[in-house]
């Protein structure tokens, strides 16, 4: 006779799936790799079937975890759900959400407002993953994934946010030692900075060669705070948000007329974990607090 299937070890089952690897899955479960191990091991004894090729790199799904992994996050969500729904509002908003985010966006703006939601849900564990990347949601790499284009595939259900303004900055005492820039072409003679361009994660921040062709940056890094750093240090040129850059003391906005790019935001939550009580009240937060600072992304003039 089959052993039978307990539910309880398809969250290890989970973990694996979407970690990788045994010691990321521990850490996330608050366990230790061996207890994962043998969980996942008693899923395939129970299901007779291998779900995980393993390999130096770690645990990618076979066809058969690949089937299972559809299964068991229905299951997840289904979970999810019925306590969101029965528990509803007699039920303190607890927990993780964790929010994957362009670093300006996470850095700048919001990890300077999330307060206001720290003290209204004091026991929700709030995570800002403020990286220059696509989160996976279907991986659980985020709850809540802000993006600079709309996703065209997957269960994603998604929202704009808002436009926003970018225009090319530079540090006062730049411009007194480099000399003026009258128009585009005058920046191939100049320093800029930007990112490095085989890390770019997407066409939207592909900036600099929709200002001049060729043109690349001499200070590159994949982070957008320490391109703001370096350009208001004086390290060069550099295409900024206005909701970063404007009224920044340190930085002047240089061919505002002929440089001006317009970006947005996007909203983007998994299908499975839209009605979730504590993933909904995160989201209405950030979508109120961009509301509230429209001016910030998208100023007259």
């Amino acid at each position: 006779m089959p052993m039978p299937l307990d539910w309880n070890d398809l969250r290890y089952f989970l973990a694996v799936a979407r970690t990788g690897r045994l010691t990321q899955a521990s850490r996330s479960l608050g366990t230790d790799h061996a207890t994962v191990s043998r969980r996942v091991k008693a899923i395939e004894r129970a299901l007779d079937a291998r779900l995980f090729e393993r390999s130096p790199r770690g645990y990618a799904l076979t066809e058969a975890g690949e089937r299972l992994l559809v299964h068991a996050e229905r299951m997840e969500s289904a979970a999810a759900q019925a306590q969101n729904e029965i528990a509803g509002e007699n039920m303190a908003l607890g927990g993780a959400v964790r929010i994957g985010a362009p670093d300006g966006f996470g850095s700048w703006f919001l990890a300077a407002r999330i307060d206001a939601l720290c003290r209204r849900y004091p026991d929700l564990e709030l995570q800002i993953v403020a990286m220059p990347r696509v989160f996976s949601l279907s991986k659980r790499e985020a709850d809540i994934a802000i993006s600079l284009a709309r996703p065209t595939e997957g269960r994603l259900v998604s929202r704009k946010l808002t436009d926003y303004r970018l225009g090319l900055y530079a540090a006062p005492d730049y411009l007194r030692r480099s000399g003026p820039i009258d128009s585009p072409g005058d920046l191939a003679r100049h320093a800029m900075i930007g990112y490095i361009p085989d890390l770019i994660f997407t066409p939207e921040l592909d900036y600099l060669p929709q200002i001049l062709p060729q043109l690349r940056p001499r200070l590159a890094s994949s982070n957008l705070v320490a391109q703001f750093n370096a350009c208001r240090a004086g390290a060069g040129l550099c295409i900024l948000p206005e909701f970063m850059a404007a009224g920044n003391d340190g930085l002047v906005r240089v061919l505002p007329d002929a440089i001006a790019l317009t970006r947005s935001f996007w909203l983007i939550l998994h299908a499975d974990l839209r009605d979730t009580a504590r993933v909904r009240a995160v989201a209405s937060f950030i979508v109120e607090e961009v509301e509230a600072n429209r001016e910030l992304f998208l100023p007259e003039g």
